[in-house]
């Protein structure tokens, strides 16, 4: 089979097409088809060996989520069936998944439902299930209240502006590096879209919440943006971080620790969120919190656009539209872009 490998940390450049042994499904798990395997960013991190919480040893394959068929079954497994549509967090550390097979424990592969595309399917699991479980279970929240969206038009972004929306969001304030992006998300749903660049978008978040501030703000941006965000934050507000797509670290700043430590009246949190710990940690949390969100996309109430798909020997390609911030939407790849190759 085709699978994607890096031999060395670093960029685009390093993710290199080779021929392997298809695997066999062990006890427990499931040989699956692979017909999509969504480019996250986390993907782009374990390839340059960013800090992450789980290791990305040499030589390795990304790719934590992917859809395609059972292709077959390990042992103790009774399904589901050989040939159904599924979808599946790859990989014992959400890895694998650029491959034209890959194995998934049986307890994290999910029958797609009628109406839902494999390649909207591979998208669930990390991007989609980050933004239901940050907002509703995370954040807890509550009707009316307003939610600040980074990376609006992105992958988590596009899910959580529809998603806090049909958890009865008041306010959902985007942010987006262009016009263009800042449009599709107020197509989305968005009620305002502002551009991060500006060095008072804090200042416009403020005025938009009549001088409160945002009852949550998500953040996965680092740096300074974190002292941003949680300047943005109202009473009770939680800042939710879960990436840093700068590179750069946040520490918490002067404004910061003035705004959570110095002004206990204020009562705010800073919390911390990874999709695949919080799937090991509350399994009887994250698999409903999949049910609502597929019920969701299978009745169109949730829509996501795909930007681009990439053959997937074009998985450099790939991994350089992520990084260039332009593409609203997800990302991609097909390992079977003709039957000729299987």
């Amino acid at each position: 089979m085709k699978i994607i490998r890096m031999h060395r940390y670093g960029g685009p450049e390093v993710l290199t097409l080779e021929e392997t042994e298809t695997p066999h499904p062990g006890e427990g798990q499931i040989l699956v088809r692979v017909e999509a395997a969504s480019v996250n960013w986390s993907d782009t991190m374990r390839r340059r060996d960013d800090v992450y919480p789980f290791a990305s040893s040499l030589p390795f394959t990304p790719g934590g989520e992917v859809a395609g068929t059972v292709e077959a079954l390990g042992a103790g497994v009774e399904g589901p069936p050989v040939g159904t549509p599924v979808f599946a967090l790859a990989g014992e550390d959400g890895s694998t998944g650029y491959a034209q097979f890959t194995v998934a424990d049986s307890t994290r592969v999910i029958p797609i439902p009628p109406g839902v595309s494999s390649d909207v399917a591979a998208t669930t699991l990390v991007a989609g299930v980050t933004a239901s479980l940050m907002l509703g279970q995370t954040a807890r929240i509550q009707a009316g209240e307003s939610v600040l969206v980074p990376g609006a038009a992105g992958g988590v972004g596009t899910y959580a502006v529809q998603i806090a929306k049909l958890l009865g969001a008041g306010t959902v304030i985007g942010l987006a590096s262009t016009s263009a992006r800042r449009d599709a998300a107020l197509a989305r749903g968005a009620d305002y879209a502002l551009d991060p660049a500006d060095p008072h978008w804090p200042d416009r978040v403020r005025e938009l919440t009549k001088g409160r501030g945002v009852d949550i703000a998500l953040e996965a941006t680092g740096g300074p943006v974190l002292d941003q965000s949680i300047a943005c934050l109202a009473p009770f507000g939680r800042c939710v971080v879960y990436g840093y797509a700068s590179r750069t670290m946040a520490t918490l700043g002067a404004s910061a620790t003035e705004t959570l430590l110095y002004r206990p009246a204020l009562n705010q949190a800073l919390i911390g969120f990874n999709v695949g710990a919080f799937f090991g940690l509350a399994p009887e949390v994250a698999g409903p919190a999949v049910g609502q969100l597929l019920g969701w996309l299978a009745a169109g109430e949730v829509q996501v656009p795909i930007a681009r798909t990439f053959d997937l020997a074009d998985a450099e390609l790939a991994h350089r539209a992520l990084e260039s911030h332009e593409v609203e939407g997800k990302i991609v790849l097909n390992p079977w872009p003709t039957e000729a190759t299987r």
